[in-house]
């Protein structure tokens, strides 16, 4: 069995208030397939129940009428605890304008909820960022880049920080952000998609991880299995998600709980697209390194 995750346990969420489909900017979203506003927000209250039950702690920020997206939290910063117990969150830089707006209500929250902000980007200029690319595991964050993340974010994260980042080529348009096929869950063990990079980054990924869950193109895209947070030993995933992963985490000694979220999947986002942790202990999730971070990056396949 590997080491328990000692971060996933607090999270930030966006109530619902809000919700629909405005645009199209990433394959799922359909204009003429709206999700349910009551049928979302049943399933995002239940999300919330099944967060606390096992044993997580959610805050939650009010949703913008401007910004039908900011539901999917994950993506507003990444947050970090500082080794002298301080809250950061580096803020999101949208590559994508309609969802910019999200940080003019984002950030004053954090920083009201105490924890201080910066930016690699902002407001259409300067590099973009997307949380939902980026993981603390192992000794470095994993970055994914290409879709909505650029390469120069992850050199303004490693110094900025003082980390190693460790950069992975996304190439699938349906797997748009590291989190539909990243999914830490232990210190030995990940679910990872490898179509979703090229050759390159998805040999590198399948390295660094000891015991992969390699999920197909498939599992990864119909049922946002990847998509998923853990909590302790507890794995709370998409409803419907494939018997054979299922069976894999049973093995592993997880337990595995399902979440119906399919109103958000219209959107093109899962459970954890839907949850930021803000958990993540630089000097003990995260090493620092020295001499003012460090990022790698395959070669180019």
């Amino acid at each position: 069995m590997g080491t328990t995750l000692q971060w996933g346990r607090r999270y930030v969420m966006v109530r619902p208030e809000h919700f629909r489909v405005d645009y199209a900017i990433n394959p799922y979203m359909d204009l003429n397939n709206q999700p349910d506003p009551e049928r979302a927000m049943a399933q995002w209250v239940d999300l919330v129940s099944t967060i606390e039950r096992v044993g997580g702690s959610v805050e939650v920020v009010p949703q913008r009428a401007d910004s039908p997206d900011m539901v999917y939290a994950m993506n507003l910063g990444l947050a970090l605890l500082r080794p002298d117990g301080r809250s950061h969150v580096v803020m999101s830089h949208m590559r994508h304008p309609e969802r910019r707006r999200e940080s003019l209500s984002a950030q004053p929250w954090f920083e009201g909820s105490g924890r201080s902000t910066s930016y690699v980007g902002r407001d259409g200029v300067g590099a973009h960022l997307e949380a939902g690319d980026v993981f603390a595991w192992g000794d470095a964050l994993v970055a994914g880049y290409g879709p909505r993340t650029e390469e120069l974010a992850l050199k303004h994260l490693a110094g900025d920080l003082g980390v190693r980042v460790r950069g992975v080529r996304i190439t699938h348009p349906a797997m748009y952000h590291l989190d539909l096929a990243f999914c830490p869950l232990d210190e030995r063990r990940a679910m990872v998609a490898p179509g979703a990079f090229d050759d390159a980054s998805a040999s590198a990924l399948l390295d660094l991880v000891p015991e992969p869950l390699v999920l197909t193109d498939s599992e990864a895209l119909t049922t946002f299995c990847a998509n998923s947070v853990v909590v302790g030993r507890t794995v709370v995933m998409p409803a419907g998600s494939p018997e054979r992963v299922k069976a894999r985490l049973v093995e592993w000694d997880f337990e595995v709980v399902e979440v119906d979220v399919s109103e958000f999947h219209k959107g093109g986002g899962s459970i954890r697209c839907l949850t930021n942790p803000v958990d993540v202990e630089l000097g003990r999730d995260l090493p620092l390194v020295p001499n003012g971070g460090q990022v790698v990056i395959p070669p180019l396949s």
